[in-house]
């Protein structure tokens, strides 16, 4: 059987359906998994964040599963000016390699940005682009995107707009405390950690809460090493 099947998707702009590819399921088995939920696979035609972003072959628009179909007053015009208008028709719906998958995940944030998409997803596409350039041990890049992916999951939690998504308000904190940490400030991590710590009797993803406990720890620990 092939790791990858065919999905029909319908764009959200032009309204025509095109396939993309996306990893079955029961190939995406992780090998390894990071502080920040990024996961590690034993090969990369196995790794589900390639073809997180769909492109529209028509007329350009990349979207994913966490955009909305609502588009806000004058930026569905907005995108057929600044995308469609310059879409050269170049598909994206086969195999992908690590460039293909970048340039659908720029592409993906230029079209949520146009669109005014939630802060939340545009957060998240952002962090998956990070994760995808640690994979291939691209550092600057995976921090330029992990500072970007913070701004936009701090404005998430400040509007509220990831209520009624798949992520909730503990996973949040302790993702914006996470990246606060890998990003070198060590004071706002642990302010974030300890909202969620706070929050251990109330919410029942008492991992998280153990994941907030353990990153504030290695900070104590780090901060002893070096006095």
């Amino acid at each position: 059987m092939d790791i990858l099947y065919d999905r029909n998707v319908t764009c959200l702009v032009c309204k025509q359906t095109y396939t993309t590819k996306k990893v079955r399921s029961r190939f995406i088995r992780p090998i390894q998994h990071d502080t920040d939920f990024c996961s590690h696979y034993a090969s990369e035609e196995a790794n589900p964040l390639l073809y997180y972003v769909h492109v529209c072959p028509h007329c350009g628009f990349a979207e994913t599963e966490e955009f909305s179909t609502y588009f806000p007053p004058r930026t569905l015009e907005t995108i057929e000016q600044h995308v469609r208008a310059n879409w050269r028709g170049k598909n994206y719906g086969g195999v992908r390699t690590f460039r293909d998958a970048v340039d659908t995940y720029k592409l993906g944030i230029y079209c949520a940005t146009l669109k005014k998409e939630k802060h939340i997803a545009i957060a998240g596409l952002y962090m998956r682009l990070a994760w995808l350039y640690r994979s291939k041990q691209k550092h600057e890049e995976e921090k330029r995107c992990m500072r970007f992916a913070l701004e936009q999951y701090v404005a998430s939690y400040e509007a509220g707009d990831f209520v009624h998504t798949h992520m909730s308000e503990v996973r949040l904190l302790y993702l914006i405390g996470e990246l606060y940490r890998r990003l070198g400030n060590e004071k706002q991590a642990i302010i974030y950690f300890s909202r969620v710590i706070a929050r251990k009797k109330e919410t029942i993803e008492k991992g998280i809460v153990n994941m907030a406990y353990d990153r504030w720890q290695d900070i104590r620990e780090e901060k002893r090493g070096t006095q």
